[in-house]
């Protein structure tokens, strides 16, 4: 289903990450994509790709809060529409990544639960997940309200991630990705609705929200008319 959802959708997709990648080559000096070294299935590292959205060569912690100075204008865009995901495709189609599952964590938080993790990694983590749906729009602001991020991230947030993740690799079915992938696609609004609530402007508020909804409407049509197709009567 990965593979022929990502040959389905690569006239859009291929046109958009394009514009993206040359929009972050204008924004800062650096390389437009950034190389995250994750654990995946089995335990194997990979480097999970991204936009980059901060500064090159600064120095600072793994983790960024939403008030993070490294962050750069457009990287801030592209982190709250999530299209500095995109490049993760490349993942999908090398068969590291599926459109769904657990998000791959860093080794250091790996090991902090490694009995949990050797379940989870036993499917292939996603580009979206429980977790994803769970701290959509959230995490950037809770990290950025402490001294130490990495601290809070693995003490407080890490053990409710673990938990829906360790949920979704005992109980994962096609038909509950599916309902993940939907739920996905109804993130815009509820993140443009969090922006909205903040007092920030429409326009800034509407332009990633809709940019994320645009495109994740163009999959979930172009997804849908692939199963239609091969349900249907020849």
């Amino acid at each position: 289903m990965d593979l022929c959802a990502l040959i389905l959708l690569a006239p859009v997709l291929i046109p958009l990450a394009a514009l993206l990648g040359f929009a972050v080559f204008l924004d800062s000096p650096g390389p437009v994509l950034y190389r995250a070294r994750r654990i995946g299935r089995g335990g194997r590292p990979f480097e999970m790709l991204k936009f980059r959205t901060m500064r090159y060569g600064l120095a600072g912690r793994s983790l960024a809060g939403a008030g993070d100075p490294r962050i750069t204008p457009l990287g801030r865009a592209l982190r709250n529409s999530r299209l500095d995901e995109l490049p993760q495709l490349w993942n999908v189609l090398r068969g590291e990544m599926s459109f769904v599952g657990p998000r791959p964590e860093l080794a250091e938080f790996v090991e902090v639960h490694a009995a949990d993790y050797r379940q989870i990694l036993s499917v292939a983590p996603g580009i979206t997940g429980p977790t994803q749906l769970r701290y959509a729009g959230m995490e950037a602001r809770l990290l950025g309200g402490h001294e130490d991020p990495e601290a809070y991230y693995r003490d407080h947030l890490l053990p409710d991630k673990v938990a829906l993740d360790l949920d979704y690799a005992r109980s994962r079915s096609g038909l509950g990705d599916l309902a993940i992938l939907a739920l996905t696609f109804g993130l815009p609004i509820t993140l443009l609705r969090q922006r909205l609530g903040s007092q920030r402007s429409v326009a800034t508020a509407a332009g990633p929200a809709f940019a994320y909804l645009g495109v994740f409407a163009v999959t979930c049509l172009t997804v849908l008319a692939f199963f239609l197709g091969v349900g249907s009567p020849r």
